[in-house]
């Protein structure tokens, strides 16, 4: 199974603008600009896309481990936080933190964070990443 984006840059770094696109057309060639990237401007940057693959992996990742200990979550809400800095070498992503609350039936907390250790260590683009990702995970139940 194969998935596919694209960019296309015009320009200088901090001069240029670009757009990214998906195969699915979810982005259709989206804007993106320095000023986004690494300032405040409005508008996607490639480090929020990572935060929003990290997070919905993350999610449905828990969603399966805890349907392989017996649970079936009713709520799964995921942020990921993406840190960009500037290093010796340049620009790098040291950090990724995922806080993920849940309300989960049945389970007990030990029981939730076992499993969102489990997820974390599991998912898909957390595998991808070669940052340190960390994690706080809130059980919700009545």
């Amino acid at each position: 199974m194969d998935r596919h984006a694209s960019a296309h840059w015009e320009g200088g770094l901090k001069d240029g603008k670009g757009t990214v696109s998906s195969e699915s057309g979810v982005l259709d060639a989206r804007p993106y600009n320095f000023g986004q990237r690494f300032e405040d401007e409005k508008g996607t940057n490639p480090e929020e896309l990572v935060a929003a693959a990290h997070a919905s992996c993350f999610s449905m990742a828990l969603s399966m481990v805890l349907g392989e200990a017996g649970y079936t979550p009713d709520a799964v809400d995921t942020q990921a936080k993406v840190t960009i800095q500037e290093g010796d070498g340049g620009f790098e992503i040291p950090t990724v933190h995922l806080d993920v609350t849940a309300t989960v039936p049945g389970a007990d907390d030990a029981a939730f964070q076992k499993a969102a250790e489990g997820a974390k260590e599991g998912c898909p683009i957390s595998k991808l990443l070669n940052a340190k990702i960390t994690m706080s995970a809130t059980l919700k139940n009545a």
